[in-house]
């Protein structure tokens, strides 16, 4: 009976970045294989290597194993579900969510607040990070801050509230990441798995350079696309092991986790027909 739900239960996942991939990654590893995921038309991923954003760019995106594929007619889904494949769709205002009637929702846009998630959206919705109190805008709310708590799920209540201040690498914290200083187009100096010393060009924004904070690995870099200011952009690793840059964050296997054991609390719960 168990696997009869997992095999028939739709997951709607709200996002498609580097967290929201993690969190989909899990559960296709634990056969739960009939995931959408919505994004924008034009996704800002800087941890492209393990987004499946990368699908709205690419149309077929892999990360660790696990495929997803563009569709642009929600009438593909099955097709795509049968080649065990998640699925992928642009639909920045989740109108899928009224075609496909998910039995889970997901919110994993990493917003640090809710864009307009409620509740009643699917017999389960969880949500991820700051901006969402449980069971009040959610069943569930899984902490997406570094730390003692990364990962918990709360059934009832918030996460922490958002800090604004990158998780610690290394002892590391805002220098790891790049931002934009001003709006314009990013022009590559440099690749996804270079390493970099402090001050070495890394891209372009029209003609203004980006310089590398720290010495590193780089490990996330926006594509070259126009951006607005104080833009993530990029992420320099510290602890410079290159494989870091095309497998899962450790953070974004925690908050898969927490996700994972949402779903699983509320499983027992959920009627697949």
């Amino acid at each position: 009976m168990m696997n009869d739900t997992l095999k028939g239960l739709k997951i709607l996942i709200k996002g498609a970045g580097e967290m929201a991939s993690g969190i989909a990654h899990r559960l296709y590893m634990a056969h739960f294989k009939r995931i959408l995921m919505t994004e924008i038309e034009r996704p800002i991923s800087v941890r492209r290597t393990v987004a499946f954003s990368e699908a709205v760019y690419e149309k077929v995106w892999t990360v660790e194993g696990v495929s997803a594929e563009l569709i642009t007619d929600l009438g593909d889904i099955d097709s795509l579900w049968g080649r065990e494949r998640i699925g992928v769709i642009v639909d920045p205002y989740w109108k899928a969510i009224d075609t496909l009637k998910p039995h889970i929702v997901i919110d994993a846009i990493m917003a640090k607040r809710n864009l307009g998630t409620k509740k009643n959206e699917a017999p389960v919705v969880i949500a991820v990070g700051p901006g969402f109190t449980a069971p009040i805008d959610c069943h569930a709310v899984v902490e997406s801050n570094r730390g003692h708590n990364l990962g918990r799920v709360f059934y009832e209540g918030s996460t922490e509230p958002h800090t604004r201040i990158p998780g610690p690498v290394m002892g590391i914290t805002e220098e790891r990441v790049l931002r934009s200083k001003k709006a314009g187009l990013i022009r590559h100096a440099r690749s996804i798995g270079d390493e970099v010393k402090k001050g070495d060009i890394v891209m372009y924004i029209d003609d203004t350079p980006v310089f590398a904070t720290i010495d590193g690995i780089l490990r996330g870099l926006i594509r070259e696309i126009y951006v607005t200011e104080d833009e993530k952009i990029g992420d320099i690793d510290p602890r410079t092991k290159k494989e870091y840059c095309y497998t899962i964050s450790e953070k974004a296997r925690a908050i898969g986790g927490g996700v994972l054991e949402a779903v699983m609390h509320f499983l027992p719960t959920i009627d697949v027909a």
